[in-house]
């Protein structure tokens, strides 16, 4: 189902260690109030995120694979059980920032008797008193909980970053943000041939991958053409000026249903103070900048600005294809907002993987011939594909480790808190 890294247990253990802290370290700028912030029924409030993290390993790997393991607490499997029916109840998401107990205190102390139960276990994975598939079992399990840890680090973010912006104070989560004056440049297109193209990952590849992007398959793509950077500030004002969110024409019914009952006028952060554009960002409210790419839309609003714009959105299987021809390059940055890489030249895409996830046109469905594995676990991703739509890329908050062509991200096309963007296709 996810493909299993070989490393050996030290390797492991310290990969383990590494992002479990991450997710802590990332609290750190927090006062003690913000644990429990939960704007919205689809955020988590950072404490509950801590907790889940831990749950997944206590769930999958220590309560049903290591003998005599002592469970913290027996209500938080209640408690912090996310969405899988199978392990049992879930307390309602929209309340989780109603749990002003467990204290953060004891959150933590749950997360250090979660740690040091795994660090045991893998510091004796190799000492031959496992079965083979056994001992791959924790193996496997143990890279998707760090790999699932560094989704939620991901979801902190954007999490975090809505409930701070419904604060008339518009606090800052971080003060020391790279600034960069950023020129727009004219858009400009590369060409693809298309035909028949392999999408997916095959099953066996050396890096880890989730079920979602499985099995390889074939595409036939026609000739198409994908803008070379995404769709900046500057250019979806444009959009908004010529009376895009006033004229149906543009939007799909939905979309246009989604305009009317949430009252849609622009993208999610952007403010108007006393004449100024303005942009919350989690370094605070700041000016915004023209040629930064246009952040934090919807799906809806993405396929509208491309029907203004006489483009379209790209397919998954385009995109993805487009992405194969150009290097990988990881996150030049250390940014917590869309910005341009230095790297950034004419003759490659562009913002592919360190600015904002891109929408797609495709459906979030299963590819041909994917199978959900047996268990609670095979609840991870294959249970969502349904009404939601297929992003791209990466974001400037996205883990370095799940920066790839073939990565499946998706989200109802009405949801905006997260880091979504634009880049276009046509023909």
């Amino acid at each position: 189902m996810f493909n299993l890294v070989r490393m050996d247990s030290q390797m492991l253990i310290e990969a383990f260690s590494l992002a479990r802290n991450q997710s802590v370290q990332a609290c750190a700028p927090l006062e003690i109030e913000d644990y429990n912030l939960q704007a919205a029924a689809f955020s988590s409030p950072p404490k509950w995120h801590l907790a889940h993290t831990s749950w997944f390993f206590e769930t999958f790997i220590l309560k049903p694979l290591v003998p005599n393991y002592r469970v913290f607490h027996e209500t938080y499997e209640l408690l912090f059980n996310s969405y899988y029916n199978a392990i049992g109840e879930q307390y309602p998401r929209p309340q989780r920032g109603l749990l002003s107990r467990p204290a953060v205190a004891e959150v933590l102390s749950y997360r250090k008797h979660v740690d040091d139960a795994m660090t045991l276990l893998l510091s004796q994975i190799e000492q031959g008193e496992w079965e083979i598939a056994e001992r791959d079992t924790i193996l496997q399990r143990t890279k998707l909980g760090l790999e699932h840890e560094k989704q939620h680090q991901e979801l902190f973010y954007t999490d975090i970053k809505y409930s701070f912006s419904i604060n008339p104070l518009y606090p800052a989560y971080a003060s020391h943000e790279i600034t960069r004056t950023i020129k727009p440049q004219k858009l400009q297109w590369q060409d693809y041939s298309g035909g028949l193209v392999e999408t997916g990952v095959k099953e066996g590849s050396e890096h880890f991958y989730f079920d979602n992007e499985t099995p390889s398959h074939k595409v036939f793509l026609q000739p198409f053409a994908l803008s070379t950077r995404l769709v900046t500030n500057d250019e979806f004002q444009k959009f908004i000026d010529a009376g895009g969110y006033k004229k149906p024409e543009y939007w799909l019914s939905d979309g246009w249903a989604a305009v009317q009952k949430n009252n849609w006028t622009q993208p999610l952060y952007w403010r108007d103070v006393r004449g100024e554009a303005m942009e919350f960002t989690l370094y605070g409210l700041r000016t915004r900048q023209a040629g930064q790419p246009v952040c934090h839309i919807s799906g809806y609003e993405a396929d509208a600005y491309a029907n203004w714009a006489n483009a379209r959105l790209p397919t998954e299987a385009e995109w993805e294809f487009a992405a194969k021809q150009n290097p990988l390059r990881g996150k030049p940055l250390d940014t917590l907002h869309p910005s341009v890489a230095q790297h950034d030249n004419e003759q490659e895409l562009k913002q592919l993987y360190d600015s904002c996830w891109q929408w797609t046109a495709s459906a979030y469905r299963a590819y041909p011939g994917f199978q959900v594995a047996d268990g609670a676990i095979g609840e991870y991703n294959g249970k969502f594909m349904c009404n939601q739509w297929v992003l791209k890329g990466g974001s400037c908050v996205s883990s370095a480790d799940h920066l790839r062509p073939s990565y499946r991200n998706f989200f109802y096309p009405e949801d905006r808190w997260q880091f979504s963007g634009i880049r276009l296709a046509r023909k």
